[in-house]
């Protein structure tokens, strides 16, 4: 009786063995560093220097300047290795980058648009003006 006791005592050591191991390297492999977000810290720095491109109106609007105070913490967060902070931070610095840009887009626009219909006032005014002419 004791040979067979033996023989599967034998056999449970290697398994547990195995299993703990597999186990540990699953853990560790969970637990290791996510890689560096170079793609959303690209992005973010492409969609600033087009912000800086665009000549923004005011160079300081607040999403502008919370885009490049938001790349920095992404930098940073790099080198404190938080990867996961680094790509939040990055696609935020992103988005507020992009904001801005829409943001004067938007303004050019409106300038436009107003220089448009005081044109066309004038030109209504003037046609106004020449009708009651010849009559």
């Amino acid at each position: 009786m004791t040979r067979i006791y033996d023989r599967s005592r034998r056999l449970r050591r290697p398994a547990a063995l195995v299993s703990g191991l597999g186990a540990a390297l699953m853990i560790a492999a969970c637990a290791a560093t996510p890689p560096v977000p170079d793609v959303a810290l690209s992005s973010a720095k492409q969609a600033i220097a087009v912000a800086d491109q665009e000549r923004v109106a005011d160079a300081s609007s607040p999403p502008l300047s919370e885009a490049r105070d938001k790349y920095s913490a992404a930098q940073s967060a790099v080198t404190d290795k938080h990867m996961a902070d680094a790509d939040r931070l990055a696609e935020e610095a992103r988005v507020d980058a992009e904001l801005s840009t829409a943001q004067s887009q938007a303004a050019k626009n409106q300038a436009v648009n107003a220089e448009m219909i005081k044109s066309t006032q004038t030109i209504l005014d003037e046609m106004q003006r020449n009708s009651g002419a010849t009559q």
